[in-house]
């Protein structure tokens, strides 16, 4: 039993629900022939991952979803082991280089080293060349994007790269030149109502039009999001009522609290204890960036109107150091403990105010 995120993802760019123009584009882009290499970007649950797939089985038919995990062994200049799991079919091969933290230049080079050396055995009955998927690249480091670039040059005539990014601003000019840019934006409320419309009818489900828009406000219009959500209410409620409470998932509600405990008291002591649930929330595999977005719309809401323009100020300037540095966890901490500063004085001069 599959989630209904997969069970209704779309396979072919045919049968996309929204965007469809761009799809149309995609589909001539596969039908001549050849490629450049492609740079999808967009928010997350935009709906580049759905797009990319569909263009590889366009490309080379249902055997590209024969797929098989694999774990390769990298080496690094001070003869350390570490691995990397990948996804692979006898077409592409997908992998997140960041995973492997400072060692991702290693993953990079040696990765399309290893699949432009192959060829494909039947030239003339399939595409000359193979599929490389690098997902999360607005995550890499510099060095890596530098050894990228390199290497894109190199095996241009038996790989093709299709990366894949959140954040075009965190890649750098030399690999968006090398690229054709596919942007993927958010679907609008009203595609991701209609789209949840449509998974409840081939569900022989009745969801009300009150009752989709809802979820489609809540969702942060990620499509992902919406369809769990949706899903989740049903497994908590079922026939669906208008008035019913809409699941939100744990990880935010856990923030949620995070944001009360910094409201709450602002001592080196509940700062140890904020930073804890902050690694909890690291540990579970939670972004940093989405933490600190949905952090900082938590405390924006509780706090005085005068202080909204400090803390989003602040809040801008531990953001950029968080996509620019790499120990993560010193940011997020840097940024609760400046708001606490913040929000400890703004609370005394409002009682010395009183008094």
């Amino acid at each position: 039993m599959s989630l209904w995120a997969d069970k209704y993802r779309p396979n072919s760019l045919q049968k996309v629900d929204y965007h469809q123009e761009q799809a149309q584009h995609l589909t001539n882009l596969v039908n001549q022939g050849d490629f450049p290499h492609l740079l999808f970007y967009g928010p997350n649950g935009a709906g580049k991952k759905t797009r990319i797939l569909a263009l590889l089985r366009q490309l080379y038919g249902p055997g590209v979803e024969r797929l098989r995990t694999e774990h390769m062994n990298f080496m690094t200049p001070s003869n350390k082991k570490f691995e990397i799991m990948t996804v692979a079919s006898n077409y592409h091969i997908e992998v997140n280089a960041s995973d492997a933290g400072m060692y991702d230049r290693i993953v990079v080079m040696e990765l399309i080293k290893t699949v432009a050396q192959t060829h494909q055995l039947d030239s003339t009955k399939q595409r000359h060349f193979k599929v490389i998927l690098l997902t999360e690249v607005d995550r890499l480091t510099k060095e890596a994007q530098q050894a990228l670039r390199r290497t894109m040059e190199k095996y241009m005539a038996t790989c093709r790269i299709i990366l894949c990014a959140n954040s075009i601003g965190q890649v750098i000019p030399a690999i968006r030149s090398r690229c054709l840019a596919v942007r993927v934006p958010a679907p609008t409320h009203e595609d991701i109502s209609k789209i949840l419309k449509t998974i409840c009818k081939k569900e022989g489900l009745t969801l009300p039009d009150e009752l989709a828009l809802i979820i489609s406000q809540g969702c942060e219009r990620n499509l992902r999001r919406a369809i769990l959500m949706l899903e989740a209410s049903k497994v908590k409620q079922y026939p669906f009522d208008v008035k019913q409470s809409v699941v939100v998932p744990d990880w935010q509600l856990y923030i949620g609290d995070t944001a009360k405990q910094i409201l709450s008291q602002q001592t080196p002591g509940k700062l140890l204890e904020v930073r804890s649930m902050l690694y909890e929330l690291i540990v579970h595999g939670i972004p940093t960036n989405v933490i600190f977005k949905f952090l900082l719309k938590e405390l924006v809401k509780n706090c005085d109107i005068s202080l909204k323009h400090d803390i989003v100020d602040i809040a801008s300037f531990y953001e950029h150091s968080l996509l620019k540095g790499n120990k993560t966890m010193f940011h997020l901490e840097a940024f609760v403990a400046k708001f606490m500063l913040l929000y400890s004085k703004f609370m005394e001069e409002s009682l010395n105010g009183i008094f």
